[in-house]
């Protein structure tokens, strides 16, 4: 892509209305824009971001044999009553009645919805196991929106559902699914702690959080200093480590995911019910498993930054390179530069090339502030002796080595 042809609005200023690093970064780095509180559009790379870590997602859950689905964001009030749910989320629910008078709402979330789905298609257990999961956006009229995509009243969610027969299979599923978490956290590049957690209104006797250290976190963890343990802080923790004994340590943290072994809840209030195989009549054992999938472009954020910008790991880039053109007027620094965003695009690299007139400087600057983990820099020294400038975002190293050198060496660091 090249840099005329897209919108990527950055700021050299922090705006007033960021409060926290990430916010501050999401918005000069032009990923994405307030329309009003609580409600963001994002920008080409913002959306880049955000489908890199729907690829991962997606992958990783797949790994569990889960199938995709996609469920609808407009739902019957009727469901959420008879779950008793209605009441328990209260003034968060976005509620309304259409032209017909049906009571309807914008899903704050989907258990509901599956189950009444799973009722329909499953009566056997020769139907089970089952896992179906789906990436949807959701709705909470947030009290206090924050933090940008942090608190939204909009948001993007991936929620997956397991179905069983017993509490044997559920254990199994939860286990899958939880591996599966660390694995798709570990390559977003979060360093992520798994936390026993408060079921709350989701309801079930088992739940672990997901949580992200982040200066500004919304929530607060205890870390054991000799084990390195985590418990929440909302939970009724003493300040030693009950497995070690050592102090613990409060540290803020933002929660990007929620795993619950729901059990029954949901099944016998909407009557979602199977045969065994001795032909007993019994409810179908759930579990659910949430991610904030808008919320990790704001973990990550947090986790991976510097004074200049964002250090963006590498599955979740934008683009996997960024060409800084020095001099657009000169025609055989762009010849070179085109030339050379051709090679990479044949080579599968995905690339940015920066070729507006901007002052070097300010090529310079964005290019670390946008955080693309490979800058490449074509000027004088390209049209001299043909060689080219990298730069590594993460390291900071620069080498500068003739262009077959530096194409070989970006072939074999992006594609392994």
């Amino acid at each position: 892509m090249l840099w005329s042809k897209t919108l990527i609005p950055t700021l050299k200023e922090i705006p007033q209305e960021a409060e926290s690093i990430s916010h501050q970064l999401l918005l000069r780095a032009g990923l994405a824009r307030m329309l009003m509180a609580g409600a963001y559009s994002y920008l080409p790379l913002g959306l880049r971001v955000l489908e890199n870590i729907q690829k991962i997602i997606i992958e990783e859950m797949n790994s569990c044999f889960g199938a995709q689905v996609l469920l609808p964001a407009l739902q019957p009030l009727e469901l959420w009553q008879r779950s008793g749910r209605d009441k328990d989320i209260g003034e968060v629910m976005f509620r309304f009645n259409d032209r017909r008078g049906r009571k309807l709402c914008l899903g704050p979330t989907h258990e509901e919805i599956i189950t009444e789905l799973i009722k329909n298609h499953i009566s056997s257990y020769k139907q089970l196991p089952l896992i179906l999961y789906q990436i949807q956006t959701k709705f909470r009229d947030e009290i206090r929106p924050r933090f940008g995509l942090i608190r939204a009243c909009e948001f993007i969610m991936k929620d997956a559902y397991s179905f069983d027969q017993d509490e044997e299979g559920l254990d199994k599923n939860y286990l899958a699914v939880h591996q599966a978490y660390l694995r798709i956290f570990k390559r977003c590049g979060l360093d992520v702690l798994s936390i026993e957690a408060d079921s709350g209104v989701m309801g079930g006797k088992v739940s672990h959080e997901f949580m992200v250290s982040a200066k500004d976190g919304e929530d607060a963890v205890l870390i054991c200093s000799a084990c390195k343990r985590a418990v929440s802080f909302n939970e009724d923790a003493d300040r030693f480590c009950v497995k070690c004994k050592a102090s613990l340590q409060k540290i803020n943290a933002i929660e990007i995911g929620h795993i619950f072994k729901l059990g029954t809840k949901y099944s016998l209030a909407l009557g979602a019910n199977f045969l065994d195989a001795k032909g007993n009549l019994k409810p179908i054992i759930m579990g659910c498993y949430g991610i904030g999938v808008s919320r990790i472009i704001s973990a990550v954020i947090e986790q991976n930054h510097d004074n200049d910008g964002i250090v963006w790991p590498k599955e979740l880039a934008p683009y996997q390179v960024i060409i800084t053109a020095l001099d657009v007027t000169n025609t055989d620094i762009m010849r070179i530069s085109s030339g050379l965003y051709e090679e990479l695009d044949a080579l599968g690299i995905s690339v940015l090339l920066d070729d507006r007139d901007e002052r070097a400087g300010v090529k310079f600057k964005d290019a670390d502030l946008l955080g693309i983990p490979v800058q490449l820099i074509v000027g004088k020294g390209s049209l001299r002796d043909g060689s080219l400038e990298l730069k590594d975002r993460i390291t900071k190293e620069k080498l500068i080595k003739p262009k077959a050198e530096i194409l070989k060496g970006l072939a074999r660091r992006i594609h392994g």
